[in-house]
């Protein structure tokens, strides 16, 4: 079904591009795979990568791969997904930057060593610290949705971190694999940073050797198989999912702000992304209110250079988003049409449907758009119901029910009054909880992810004298120099002792915090 948003005289660059790609598309074989990983298991071996010199080096080199080469990247997601160059820019490339100098701005401090103690006087005379080292070799899978973000923002807290790397980008996107092969080999150290191209037996291949860590961005089925391959070599894996996201419209939210983020959420890579929102709760009292502003937000933002919007990746998933709108016992609000051709999807609300619809039987990946009637009650109890999601969305201008809301519900992060904007902040750790992966990453978080953090203890001469109790044969002297630890509490405290004490501390803060104002 085609439908008037679309240009008749749109090119399918996507299906063109494909074949056009393949013809020329080469993988690397099983020996070149074992290859890179033994070049960067020696590379690692000689302490090159653990240089801070080193490390900085590279993430500039990394910015100038994308400085020099930005419209080329550009081309080329436009090519395998046909995006639109300025939500390119903001979502893969824009990220991308800003994270490259967050890394530089702060890897001096993120990598020098921690003094540790109880005391002030233990952390003075650093008895103990902790040294941050690489975990080694690693092995980053992208995804296909954002094909260069996925692979190369990973990286960077892998290089940060001093570790070699192999990066293996989706296949699904052809024109981006192959661009980010040659400017990797061109601009990175190929001694310890690859770049492999392939389908399933690559990645097989390549899960069958063995890394320091694993980092993985994809489905749930497919991150089951990589966590089973990791597990034989016991190597720990970061698994970033998705899962169903939702959106819970209160009663007392701004109802035209919502309906515009939660649009713009599903309209931002055809809904392709892992933080978009799946499905919407909203209240019965406002539930008529939101989907005819939804509807209006859609028709808005099929203006201007987005008339074109982004392409469905393959006909796999488009026939599998198809099937959906086919099976909801829903009502079709607006959108439900597209092109065949190009692969390019209406922006599509469904109402008048429950949880459990044919549509919510798995995470939508597209711009469908279910809103289903319910109050904050219900929604949480639903949300309960289900795998934790990678995010929440609240619209709500209630303090108290935002507050219940995050108390009676899971998820790997969450915005109040906004889509996605949690994900945004290089300072925070992004990530899965459940179902929806497991680890962190983004500034401090994804250089730890990449770390080992090895406990050092220097032991000086006097306290071997201060230890001496330790050594046998054990007497009744030496039991009395042994510290005694006593309970800084008292026997038979309540819960309701718990509350009063916390209110308590709150109030000593407070009245000295007033006093200290009104001396000033």
């Amino acid at each position: 079904m085609i439908r008037s948003f679309i240009p008749d005289d749109t090119e399918s660059k996507v299906n063109k591009f494909i074949k056009m790609g393949l013809k020329d598309n080469r993988y690397e074989s099983a020996e070149e795979i074992q290859t890179f990983h033994s070049t960067l298991v020696s590379t690692f071996q000689t302490g090159r990568t653990k240089d801070l010199a080193w490390r900085k080096w590279q993430l500039k080199q990394l910015w100038w791969l994308i400085e020099d080469n930005e419209q080329a990247i550009l081309n080329a997601i436009k090519d395998d997904l046909n995006r639109s160059e300025v939500e390119s820019y903001l979502t893969d490339l824009a990220g991308i930057r800003k994270d490259i100098l967050y890394h530089l701005d702060n890897i001096d401090a993120w990598a020098a060593d921690e003094k540790i103690g109880d005391s002030f006087i233990a952390r003075r005379l650093g008895l103990a610290r902790i040294r941050k080292e690489p975990l080694g070799v690693v092995l980053i899978i992208g995804a296909w949705n954002f094909p260069v973000l996925l692979v190369l923002q990973p990286l960077i807290a892998a290089i940060a971190a001093g570790c070699c790397a192999i990066i293996k980008p989706s296949e699904m996107t052809v024109a981006c694999q192959n661009l980010l092969r040659d400017l990797v080999t061109q601009y990175l150290d190929s001694t310890a940073i690859r770049l492999v191209c392939g389908g399933v037996p690559e990645t097989t291949k390549l899960l069958e050797l063995p890394f320091n860590h694993i980092f993985f961005t994809g489905s749930a089925n497919v991150g089951r198989h990589v966590s089973a391959a990791a597990a034989s070599h016991l190597t720990p894996v970061t698994m970033e999912l998705g899962g169903q996201s939702p959106a819970i419209i209160g009663q007392s939210a701004d109802v035209e702000r919502a309906a515009k983020c939660v649009a713009f959420s599903k309209f931002l890579n055809a809904g392709q992304i892992c933080l978009t929102v799946n499905h919407v709760f909203v209240d019965p009292a406002v539930h008529d209110k939101f989907v005819d502003r939804l509807q209006y937000w859609n028709t808005q933002f099929l203006h201007g250079e987005q008339t074109i919007t982004t392409a469905i990746v393959n006909q796999q998933h488009w026939d599998r988003l198809f099937n959906l709108l086919h099976q909801t016992k829903g009502t079709i609000v607006c959108g439900g049409g597209g092109r065949d051709d190009s692969h390019q999807m209406e922006p599509t609300v469904v109402a008048e449907l429950d949880m459990n619809d044919p549509l919510l039987a798995e995470e939508i990946f597209g711009p469908i758009c279910p809103v289903i009637k319910a109050d904050v009650r219900q929604a949480c109890q639903a949300i309960n119901e289900r795998e934790h999601p990678l995010a929440l969305y609240i619209f709500s201008s209630d303090s108290s029910e935002i507050q219940n809301i995050l108390d009676d519900t899971n998820s790997g992060g969450v915005t109040v009054n906004d889509v996605i904007l949690h994900a945004g902040f290089p300072g925070a750790p992004f990530g899965g909880v459940g179902g929806s992966g497991h680890g962190y990453y983004h500034g401090s978080y994804g250089f730890k992810t990449f770390s080992h953090l090895r406990t050092i203890v220097s032991s000086p001469k006097w306290f071997d004298r201060l230890l001496a109790f330790r050594y046998p044969p054990f007497d009744a002297v030496k039991k009395s120099k042994i510290p005694q630890i006593k309970a800084k509490f008292r026997r038979g405290e309540t819960i309701q002792d718990q509350r009063r004490e916390g209110s308590r501390i709150i109030g000593s803060k407070l009245a000295v915090a007033t006093a200290l104002f009104n001396y000033f």
